[in-house]
């Protein structure tokens, strides 16, 4: 009887041991997680998870974030790890994780990956770190590489707003890697670009000045297009958006009413206009400008969307610099020039979520205009500290020989940028002359007075903002780059670029990944008062309550044994 129940007892311990072994085996295979977190900081989006679906091919991600980094990068490397984990469990096999140096050789080939990345103009960020013998330089590549197929994309994961890191921008950062990563996965599965279209029939600028706009936004993703607006019939609809940049011609009826039809045909628009004539050269050359109406006769249009761009000019405390000759003896000094408002996004939009400072140059301000069914959403404005001067006025470059009066900078959140979505009536509804609608019929298009469905327009009342300027030697800067701190300790890298890329990707892709954008992760920083005045207790409660509560335990087992077995 003894023997028997020693055989039933190893044999429960076998079905144990196996149980557990079967149960591990499916786990691997079937299992799920719970996101505890208040802002669903681990769970993926819907859009995340179709795209990840998609791939059917090796798809690999190197982060260049391996290394002894400061603490705020390891957490990003950590958070990367975490959110391409929760990729890999979808994705499968196909998707390859690696976590890199960027002095480490790139697989299968002889080129080191800092060296990829500088010829991708994806710059270290270049620290300065408080060690014992002093101080250190060290460069950090705050990005990932995308390879797939005979694609390489690269992914920034952290973009500071200012040169130095602070754990707000880092917690933003990590916000945003599911967007980067699932944005840049959609790019390398995409089998074919998205058209779109660049005006060019009222003086919109085709030369080096647009070098960035073209090569470093539009080519790389989008099938581009030059299209004259006046010797064009209609504007061809399968562009899924439209640009007009800086024109310096006014705009036909007729030129109008094939943009009109256009927006109602489902076609979006992005407008970036410069109403007021207010050029940088003039000052160079007289140290005066002059601005003036440049009467683009866009006016209606646009109030029949919604938006009026006044002809005035925004002047900001908040603002970047420009070289002046202080006491006129040919010693040049930095100061700030408030024709050139530095721009910080609210984030109420993914067009503008996380988004870096934008720079703009002789700003026009814009107002919103009721009109049923369109929603408005102000994406950028101006600083607590800004005004607005009509037009037509005289700006001198002497005015930043004294200091500016601040008790006339009170106006606050002065829109510069507008998007708005819904379904429009066309500007020519109930208006459409015999003349237009015989234009219309010869070419078979029949008119259409309301967009059919819902439909986007972006304006922006700066047509410099997705312009770059030009160095010697004829060398074009990134967008929005100040050609006068360039090289300098007044460097700053702005926003523009994104912004532009934010605002096409929102307005032409359809992946949803605006859901994914929308995340907001909870900076949760500890009260270092409350720990300095609680510390003594939280120390007792993680060290000595636990082994005060095993002796205790271990008190009342003996305790148990020695009344249950004394004789």
């Amino acid at each position: 009887m003894g023997f028997s129940k020693k055989i039933r007892g190893k044999l429960s311990v076998y079905w144990i041991i196996g149980l557990l072994i079967i149960i591990n085996i499916l786990a691997t295979q079937w299992h799920s997680r719970i996101d505890f977190t208040s802002e669903r900081r681990f769970t993926l989006s819907t859009p995340t998870k179709k795209i990840l679906k998609q791939i059917k091919q090796p798809l690999v991600i190197d982060v260049l974030l391996k290394g002894n980094y400061p603490s705020g990068f390891k957490k990003l490397a950590s958070s990367c790890d975490d959110i391409l984990n929760e990729y890999k469990e979808i994705a499968g096999n196909n998707l390859q994780i690696n976590f890199v140096s960027p002095d480490e050789k790139i697989d299968g080939t002889n080129s080191i990956y800092s060296d990829t990345m500088s010829a991708l103009e994806c710059f270290p960020i270049n620290l300065t770190l408080q060690v014992k013998d002093g101080q250190q330089q060290q460069y950090i590549y705050p990005y990932a590489l995308l390879r797939y197929e005979n694609k390489i994309i690269p992914i920034e994961l952290y973009k500071g707003k200012t040169p130095l890191i602070s754990n707000q921008e880092l917690n933003s950062a990590e916000a945003m890697l599911e967007f980067q990563f699932s944005n840049a996965i959609a790019a390398a599965l995409q089998k074919q670009k998205p058209q779109l279209g660049y005006s060019i029939g009222n003086g919109e600028p085709v030369d080096i000045t647009a070098y960035d706009l073209a090569e470093k936004v539009l080519k790389p993703s989008y099938d581009v297009s030059l299209i004259n607006i006046n010797k064009q019939p209609v504007i061809n609809p399968d562009f899924k958006a439209l640009l007009i940049v800086k024109p310096t011609f006014s705009f036909s009826d007729y030129e109008k009413l094939k943009i009109d039809q256009y927006i109602m045909q489902g076609g979006k628009v992005l407008f970036f206009i410069d109403r007021l004539n207010a050029e940088l050269d003039s000052l160079k050359i007289k140290n005066q400008v002059v601005a003036y109406d440049r009467d683009l006769k866009l006016d209606d249009l646009l109030f029949k969307y919604g938006v009026r761009i006044n002809p005035n000019l925004v002047m900001d405390l908040q603002c970047d610099y420009l070289p002046f000759d202080v006491n006129g003896n040919g010693q040049f000094e930095f100061l700030p020039w408030n024709y050139f408002p530095v721009i910080e996004s609210s984030n109420n939009h993914p067009i503008n979520k996380n988004l870096g400072y934008v720079s703009g140059k002789f700003i026009n301000s814009i107002d919103t205009i009721e009109s049923e069914g369109i929603k408005k959403t102000i994406l950028l404005q101006s600083s607590v500290n800004a005004r607005v001067i009509g037009s037509p006025a005289i700006i001198s470059g002497n005015e930043n020989s004294t200091l500016p009066e601040d008790e006339k900078y009170r106006s606050s959140a002065i829109p510069m940028a507008v998007l708005m979505e819904g379904k429009f009536n066309s500007f020519f509804k109930n208006r459409l002359t015999v003349t237009l609608r015989d234009s219309l019929q010869q070419y078979e298009q029949a008119f259409i007075p309301s967009c059919l469905n819902s439909n986007k327009i972006l304006v922006v009342s700066d047509g410099d903002i997705v312009l770059n300027a030009v160095v010697k030697g004829n060398q074009p800067l990134p967008m929005g780059m100040n050609p006068f701190t360039y090289g300098s300790q007044r460097e700053f890298p702005f926003a523009n670029k994104d912004f532009l890329m934010n605002a096409l990707d929102y307005m032409i892709n359809e992946n949803g990944l605006g859901e994914a954008k929308s995340k907001d992760y909870v900076v949760r920083l500890l009260d270092a008062k409350k720990v300095e005045e609680e510390k003594l207790t939280w120390q007792f409660i993680n060290i000595a309550l636990p082994i005060l509560i095993v002796i205790v335990f271990a008190y009342i087992f003996q305790w148990y044994r020695k009344r249950k077995y004394t004789i």
